[in-house]
């Protein structure tokens, strides 16, 4: 079995009509991408010399043509674990979450054919993984609720590689 590190996941959250951190996105998979059909987060590969955080702004930027507000961009405590039976391997994904206004505007990319927000009552319903549905337990938590921890888990003065 081999351990592998070299991904990362990226949740999108921005407020609902009334201004309330609610909703989180989900991107479509294409035909003929690996997962086709099903609806998954920002997920992408780091890139050396990257560092993680910036391969999630990186990712976010490519997959969605979203860029997080300032002081809007955090890391999340838990880390995504899971196995993959095809190559014997064990990922270990960290996850950040982008805060985005209520307007911006999703600019797909080809691995991606339609998207959407999910209300924070329908996640148990409309993620596929737990491994997600983890990772958004502490982003309702600590970033849309202002958990104790939030201060601390955002990441700050970053500058995006791109």
């Amino acid at each position: 079995m081999t351990p592998r590190y070299g991904m990362v996941s990226c949740y999108v959250v921005q407020p609902d009509s009334l201004g309330a951190l609610n909703e989180l996105l989900q991107l479509h998979r294409a035909p003929g991408e690996f997962m086709a059909g099903a609806w998954s987060i920002v997920r992408g590969r780091i890139q050396a010399p990257e560092k993680a955080w910036q391969a999630a702004l990186r990712e976010l930027k490519e997959e969605t043509g979203l860029v997080p507000g300032p002081g809007q961009f955090f890391q999340l405590d838990t880390v995504d674990t899971f196995y993959l039976a095809a190559d014997d391997s064990v990922w270990h994904v960290p996850g950040f979450c982008a805060v985005v206004g209520r307007n911006a505007t999703i600019t797909l990319n080809s691995e991606h054919d339609n998207s959407r927000w999910v209300s924070r009552d329908q996640v148990d319903q409309e993620f596929l993984w737990p491994g997600e549905r983890r990772q958004v337990e502490e982003i309702i938590r600590e970033i849309m609720d202002d958990g104790p921890a939030k201060q601390y888990l955002g990441i700050r003065d970053f500058e995006p590689t791109w």
